[in-house]
Order: C-alpha cells, then sequence, then structure tokens
C-alpha cells in the first residue's frame, strides 16, 4: 500500500445518512485510529475526520509518517465489516512504515 487507499469503495449518492450511520462510522474511525497507533511508534501522527458531502458520510484516517508523506483509507458507512477494520489498521500502519523508509532511503541518496 501506497498512497491514499479508498477501501470503503465509492460513496452511495442520493442515500440521507441517519444518525446510526453517523455512530457507526465514528465508532468505526476510532477503532481504526486507535489500531493503528497501537501498530507504530510515537513517532508516527495518526488522525481521522468524518466528512458529509452530497449526503454520503465519509470517513478518513490519516497517518504521518517521521519522514514521507502521509497515508490514508477512507471508510464508508454501509461497507465497514469487522474484519475490513483490523485489515484497515494493518494496511494504514504498513502504508506508513513502507512511506518512512521509502522517505528515509531518498534523503540517505542524496546526503552521499
Amino acid at each position: 500500500m501506497h498512497g491514499n487507499t479508498p477501501h470503503g469503495g465509492p460513496a452511495a449518492a442520493g442515500i440521507e445518512p441517519t444518525p446510526e450511520h453517523r455512530r457507526a462510522l465514528r465508532r468505526d474511525l476510532v477503532t481504526v485510529a486507535e489500531s493503528t497507533r497501537e501498530l507504530l511508534s510515537d513517532e508516527f501522527i495518526v488522525g481521522g475526520e468524518i466528512s458529509d458531502t452530497d449526503g454520503s458520510l465519509r470517513a478518513t484516517v490519516a497517518v504521518q509518517p517521521p519522514t514521507g508523506s502521509v497515508v490514508s483509507a477512507g471508510i464508508e458507512t454501509d461497507t465497514a465489516e469487522p474484519t475490513d477494520i483490523d485489515s484497515l489498521a494493518v494496511d494504514l500502519a504498513a502504508g506508513a512504515v513502507f512511506e518512512a523508509k521509502h522517505a528515509a532511503r531518498d534523503t540517505y541518496r542524496v546526503a552521499r
């Protein structure tokens, strides 16, 4: 995994999100962020946000490695299964570590 990955698939257009969907999405966002933090050292910054665009809720979890670009993934309200949530945390952590390693290697090459 490298860069931004939409794990939730395309947004469902024209469906008004319910309060239950909002709570479920917020719970999934917190779960992914916490699980991702547990997999990484303190140098990695993990955050998330929920957006409501065109009546479609979407959560985004992002990881800023110590060096390199931000790695992020999206969660949709109607596709968040428990196994997807666990897999997403592992994928985000792995992507962030890969990005940090890649950026550190590039920095080392330039410095030589």
